[in-house]
């Protein structure tokens, strides 16, 4: 028998139709592979039982999970799209089962990037307890639910679609039987019963799900420590649920995490609960439509760039992009709602013009790099208000936008003179823009620091 890590010798091709590739995972009884649908064209993953089916009882096992899930049907779960046994040795016979291939990490794999936000674990609530709707609705109780069987697809228009794996414990409700001195499950998210070794109903599924999202939303296990530290705990306490939690979905996740199997509520219960939530966006307020100018301005505020003094490095850099394109007038401005501020100036006594009188189409802002090699041709100003009467005839301005595109200003230079400008001249000024950026964000962080350290010290 191989050990619980090793993975399933196979052949080339699985009864003249999957080719199998590298293993994706490995379970406590199976390993799980991609593999290629040779006839269909298209991937798939293979689970392969690493106990070969010699025992009639392992037989009977395997089987029972294929007609399980053959009888499934639920975008929130996992689909089986064929099953067979594997007969290259016909003394060791070797259940497979083919299932969809899931383009996107498992959940285990996900948090170790950092945890979900709150509408993210919203979202997937609404998968998972829809899909145990699902399956609860026709006697089945799935018994191992965890990070590693929450598989994330990629979605359209909506954070990762959460899909169910491995049933390979599941059991029908009326198979259950006297309560065992065995517990199975994964022993940081068993429930309290589980833990107990009392009878199990569909509770326990909500309990355990319960414990996944919140550990989707907090980044860490609720119940770490030891298997028997971690399972114990749970019939002392309730899991924390941290304090910032919205309140719609703290009082979703207590509910769902109650000891008491009776107080929680049933997956489809809980599948409308998180689909008003998302419908309320978390707590009954409804997104507001989004204002991109509201957004600039709270950014150009953020970066605390307007009425402060003259800074050294901002006039280097405008007095580095004067000499280069040798041109008189280099300006590093800052746009707010009425007012473009000349942060640093070089060659202009200006220090702030009013909107409407900045070059581009949104007063003093432009999206993309713009070059004009001469105002007084150029058909792209004609519109602009007085720009026939501006001393400049060439002007060059690359926005100043943040990591998030947030357009802070312009770094430009203009000339008296019509001019013209190469692609490596371009480049030149973007580097010097990037340049001038970076300080900005240089300066935030340490603003940022200095606050933090103040309030740490009242």
């Amino acid at each position: 028998m191989a050990d619980a890590t090793s993975s399933v010798p196979l052949p080339a091709v699985l009864q003249g139709r999957y080719r199998p590739g590298p293993p994706l995972g490995h379970g406590g009884a199976s390993t799980v592979y991609r593999a290629r649908d040779i006839l269909l064209g298209r991937d798939v993953a293979i689970k392969v039982f690493r106990t070969p089916a010699i025992d009639p009882k392992d037989l009977r096992t395997q089987e029972g999970e294929a007609r399980m899930l053959g009888g499934l049907n639920h975008p929130g779960l996992v689909t089986l799209l064929d099953a067979g046994v594997e007969l290259t040795d016909v003394t060791s016979p070797q259940v497979f089962l083919v299932m969809e291939y899931v383009e996107g990490p498992d959940l285990r794999h996900r948090l170790r990037q950092g945890a979900l936000s709150a509408l993210e674990v919203t979202y997937l609530g609404w998968d998972l307890l829809s899909a145990l709707a699902y399956v609860h609705e026709r006697g089945i109780i799935h018994r191992d639910l965890k990070p590693a069987n929450v598989l994330l697809a990629a979605s359209r228009g909506r954070p990762a679609r959460g899909k169910l794996a491995d049933f390979g414990i599941a059991v029908l409700r009326g198979d259950m039987g006297e309560p065992s001195d065995e517990t199975t499950g994964t022993a940081a998210y068993l429930s309290p019963e589980q833990v107990e070794g009392l009878p199990l109903g569909s509770e326990t599924d909500i309990y355990s799900v319960g414990l996944v999202l919140l550990e989707a939303y907090t980044g860490r296990p609720a119940f770490p420590g030891s298997v028997i530290d971690s399972a114990m705990a749970r019939l002392d306490r309730d899991p924390a649920i941290p304090p910032d939690t919205p309140a719609g979905l703290a009082a979703l996740l207590r509910s769902m995490t109650s000891r008491v199997p009776a107080d929680r509520p049933t997956a489809e219960d809980a599948a409308a609960a998180f689909r008003d939530l998302i419908v309320g966006d978390l707590g009954g307020q409804r997104p507001r439509p989004r204002d991109p100018e509201s957004e600039r301005v709270a950014a150009v505020r953020d970066y605390n760039l307007i009425d402060t003094p003259p800074d050294a490095e901002f006039d280097r850099i405008t007095a580095l992009a004067a000499r280069v394109f040798e041109v008189p007038v280099a300006v590093i401005s800052i746009v707010d709602e009425e007012r473009v501020w000349l942060k640093s100036r070089h060659g202009i006594d200006v220090s702030e013009v009013e909107r409407t009188r900045g070059l581009g189409a949104a007063g003093g802002l432009h999206e993309q790099t713009l070059v004009i090699e001469d105002v007084a041709t150029d058909p792209r100003i004609a519109h602009v208000p007085g720009a026939e009467a501006s001393p400049f005839r060439f002007y060059a301005g690359v926005p100043l936008k943040t990591s998030d595109g947030l357009n802070l200003g312009t770094f430009a230079i203009a000339h008296t003179e019509p001019r013209r400008m190469s692609a490596t001249d371009t480049a030149t000024l973007e580097d010097l823009a990037a340049m001038a950026l970076h300080e900005m964000e240089i300066r935030r962080a340490a603003r940022r620091i200095a606050l933090g350290r103040a309030s740490r010290n009242e």
